[in-house]
């Protein structure tokens, strides 16, 4: 049984820690007088730096939400960490030898954590070893192509798997691990041939946390026999936590609040990429859509509090960019600073910008930037047929809510200016559309439109929904998705989750269940995606998960959770359909190349149409 850690060495940890630096890894931290930093709270949400740090007192106090403490309550609340853990890792970091009472050892709670850390770092030193072998060829050639020489892999410890069931299992296991932990880390999977390497044959990048820890991986196929995802993460464990963490932040973070400012990429290779080029302040998500838990890490990097920052997205320019640009301009205003969208020449994204004009083209990319209310209103502009009355109409109610938006008021009366000059119509018709947007929610149905409705405080639970048709349908679709996951199967779950909503609480519930698809299903998935969704949406998701269906007899319910998820996505093809065929409308007729590979674009999509009706 473990002993409890000696008060007097407890004490000596407290008083030889410097408790700034402890959080300054969490939090950018500010001079607020003699002895004082402040910076904004990791605990809660906030707008202006409420959080304080005396480190000569060796406490913290939050004046907004109230949290307070001494460095190991700190980390205890930030790592999830138990008490005995806390303290030795302090003690590890400053160099102090701990004794227990009844000359027991330490705790055996000290070992999770610390166990499934330690698992990860040498599984990163594995991986790295054995992209110099033979075997890892493949992976080699893949970071050539794309520019990255061994110094830059080393940088950024990228690796490879090998093509194995089992040659990780067998170098941790001989390393002392056991198969419990490495399964629980996520290095391991279980499946119907026992347990095996979760990643084969794939190029592997070390996800690390603001304070630089692996907690997890990501891979990419290499392969053509690999039928797994094109890129498969870590599942969620104790220590990692795909919503709440950025690739490259680890890196970056120093930068970032030295320059007030952060580049939100799509993908490992881009922040390499960046890096490289000189934009050091680059980051990513890991395999999941920017959201709300991203904006509070960077927020507190950042010390969002006033507008002098600045957020640069790099996005696409295809579809599934333009429909990241508008989740992300969903969240914009949870920031203080100016938001903006830079897109590459040609459509390129950073890594294939600097692999065919340079590292200074990744540079002069953030000079091309522009706000991102600007960029989303063009994206919603091209949705429309301008040169009919019908489509000048619906742009100007899907736009004006937008210009209406904007935050700096000084800023609307230009941005209406311009919006009237792009649809061709009157400017006292857009300034009434933009004062009557202001005034009301808008309840159009136009896919393109991003929501509008101001960031939630209170919670949000059925009752408080729409009774429109088209929010019933997404109630009812995530309802059925929560409740009988196994009954609609994951290729319909993946399909529907990636799907557009019209109403905005629901649109971030089924961002949280996109989140969790790599544990689909499991035990724990429902948990999981409470976990992950916003605290005022959590109260709507517990109620999608008991509220009843229509249908009653298992027969029926099994056709009921199909067809609602169907129709969900049918939706979104029809939605689809209807842009390509205004592309097609106002597609140039002498580009007949170009108006076939829309053509063919209308061909595909019905056939997954037919394909989908046919089950």
């Amino acid at each position: 049984m473990a002993g409890r850690i000696r008060q007097s060495d407890i004490e000596e940890v407290k008083s030889r820690t410097n408790l700034a630096e402890i959080i300054g890894d969490y939090v950018t931290l500010k001079s607020a007088g003699i002895g004082s930093m402040k910076g904004l709270c990791p605990f809660h949400d906030e707008r202006t730096p409420s959080f304080h740090v005396r480190s000569q007192v060796g406490f913290y106090h939050c004046f907004g939400c109230g949290e307070s403490g001494d460095v190991i309550s700190f980390l205890q609340k930030m790592d999830h960490v138990t008490f005995a853990e806390a303290v030795e890792r302090l003690a590890a970091r400053v160099g102090i030898e701990l004794h227990y009472e009844d000359g027991a050892g330490p705790s055996v709670d000290h070992g999770r954590r610390s166990r499934l850390l330690a698992a990860n770092k040498a599984a990163e030193q594995f991986f790295q070893q054995q992209l110099m072998a033979p075997s890892a060829e493949a992976g080699r050639a893949f970071l050539g192509e794309r520019g990255f020489d061994a110094n830059a892999a080393a940088r950024f410890g990228v690796g490879f798997a090998p093509k194995s069931w089992d040659s990780l299992q067998k170098h941790l296991t001989a390393a002392g691990f056991t198969r419990d932990e490495l399964v629980t880390a996520g290095l391991l999977s279980q499946g119907d041939r026992g347990v095996y390497d979760r990643f084969r044959g794939r190029l592997v990048w070390p996800i690390r946390d603001v304070t630089g820890q692996t907690v997890g991986f990501g891979a990419r196929r290499l392969f053509d026999d690999d039928k797994g995802p094109k890129y498969l993460n870590t599942p969620e464990t104790p220590v990692y936590h795909k919503a709440q963490v950025l690739y490259g932040l680890d890196l970056a973070k120093r930068d970032i609040s030295r320059g007030n400012s952060v580049v939100v990429v799509e993908g490992y290779t881009d922040v390499m990429a960046c890096h490289l080029a000189g934009v050091t302040t680059a980051v990513a998500t890991c395999g999941t859509a920017f959201g709300v838990e991203h904006i509070k890490i960077i927020r507190r990097i950042m010390s969002d509090d006033s507008h002098n920052g600045e957020v640069i997205f790099t996005f696409d320019p295809d579809a599934a960019g333009q429909k990241a640009a508008l989740r992300a301009f969903s969240e914009e205003k949870r920031f203080a600073a100016q938001t903006y969208v830079a897109v590459g020449p040609a459509g390129l994204d950073p890594c294939d910008l600097r692999l065919k004009r340079g590292d200074a083209a990744v540079r002069r990319l953030l000079d091309t930037k522009e706000p991102m209310f600007e960029f989303v209103i063009k994206q919603v502009l091209a949705q429309y047929n301008l040169d009919t009355v019908e489509g000048r109409v619906g742009a100007l109610r899907a736009a004006a809510p937008i210009v209406s938006d904007i935050r700096d008021a000084s800023l609307r009366p230009g941005y209406t200016r311009v919006l009237a000059r792009q649809l061709g119509v009157e400017l006292s018709e857009v300034q009434r559309a933009v004062r009557s947007a202001g005034k009301q929610v808008p309840h159009g149905h136009e896919r393109a439109q991003p929501p509008v409705e101001p960031p939630v405080e209170r919670p949000v639970g059925l009752a408080d929904l729409p009774r429109d048709p088209s929010t019933r349908l997404e109630r009812d679709a995530l309802m059925a998705v929560v409740q009988h996951p196994e009954v609609i199967g994951e290729d319909l779950v993946l399909a529907a989750v990636h799907t557009g909503f019209t109403n905005h609480s629901l649109s971030v519930v089924r961002d949280a269940i996109a989140a969790h698809m790599d544990d689909f299903a499991s035990t724990g998935w429902f948990q999981s995606i409470s976990d992950d969704t916003p605290a005022p949406y959590r109260d709507l998701l517990h109620q999608l998960g008991v509220a009843p269906l229509p249908e009653r007899g298992q027969d029926e319910l099994e056709v009921y959770a199909r067809d609602v998820t169907v129709s969900l996505i049918e939706r979104d093809m029809l939605r689809r359909k209807a842009e390509l065929l205004g592309s097609l409308q106002r597609h140039d007729p002498s580009d007949t190349e170009g108006s076939r590979t829309i053509q063919q674009k209308l061909v595909q999509l019905e056939t997954e149409r037919r394909r989908l009706r046919a089950g």
